[in-house]
């Protein structure tokens, strides 16, 4: 976590995505990590947007949290931010005061918890896939945007896949991945809204994407269930992580045996 601090009085950038993106990647320049740069697989780690997202004035605290489930990225990452502490994302300046580690994890089985997409997840239903979850497609090769109207089916099914991919490059390969164990990855999905907004994706290339907000309930079935869910919250939840999309947190948790009263005296 980069704890910040405004330099100047500033109106909130909700399109913060390309220029936060830019100087993570800065930070990996030269090291092993660089080479994921425009590989067109997901990166590896996932970032918050600087938080609370209001108008700040000068000296305002803000805070920033970048998750990986590679410790020595994050700790390039840390290294730079702490050697480089004027932050600037676009017409918002910061300065870095201090980085701290974190370690969620979504609890041992039995854990039952709430986990929230802080930024907005992007979920495309490829044409090939369309007629699977009928949904109707306009024709050529572009994907659709997930909408509330397709169901949570065919969003179950390419947030698994994605993640699949994500396990494979990143977590342990001996051991199953998502799709290779029985149940869902969520017991349930709560849709908070859907929004579009524009986002830069390359340099002079702007896309306007269909994202959504959820808040996701999970019971930690076994170790790997954990393992799955941990990796969400390291790598990100859906496509193109590497721009701050489908970033997502744990928002309360109850351990086994616990009762919901002590474990909201617990965040209190």
């Amino acid at each position: 976590m980069a704890h910040l601090s405004a330099r100047a009085d500033t109106v909130y950038q909700n399109d913060y995505h390309d220029k936060l993106r830019g100087r993570l990647w800065g930070a990996l320049s030269g090291t092993k990590y660089d080479e994921r740069h425009d590989s067109g697989k997901p990166p590896g780690f996932s970032f918050s947007n600087p938080f609370p997202p209001h108008d700040m004035q000068e000296g305002d605290d803000r805070k920033l949290l970048v998750a990986s489930p590679d410790e020595e990225l994050l700790a390039n990452v840390a290294a730079d931010l702490l050697e480089e502490p004027e932050l600037n994302i676009g017409e918002m300046p910061f300065h870095v005061d201090d980085v701290t580690s974190l370690e969620p994890d979504v609890g041992e089985p039995g854990t039952r918890g709430t986990i929230e997409s802080g930024t907005g997840l992007l979920v495309r239903i490829p044409p090939w896939r369309c007629e699977e979850y009928g949904i109707d497609h306009p024709g050529g090769d572009t994907a659709v945007f997930w909408q509330p109207e397709h169901t949570t089916k065919p969003l179950r099914k390419q947030v698994e896949a994605n993640l699949d991919q994500k396990h494979e490059l990143y977590a342990h390969d001996h051991l199953p991945g998502p799709s290779d164990v029985d149940g869902d990855l969520f017991d349930g999905y709560e849709l908070i809204k859907t929004f579009a907004v524009p986002v830069t994706v390359t340099e002079g290339q702007e896309m306007t994407y269909v994202l959504s907000k959820w808040k996701f309930s999970y019971t930690v079935r076994n170790d790997h269930h954990r393992r799955h869910l941990n990796l969400a919250l390291d790598c990100g939840l859906g496509e193109r992580n590497s721009l701050g999309l489908g970033f997502i947190n744990i928002t309360d948790k109850t351990r086994p045996g616990e009762s919901e009263l002590e474990e909201r005296d617990a965040f209190a």
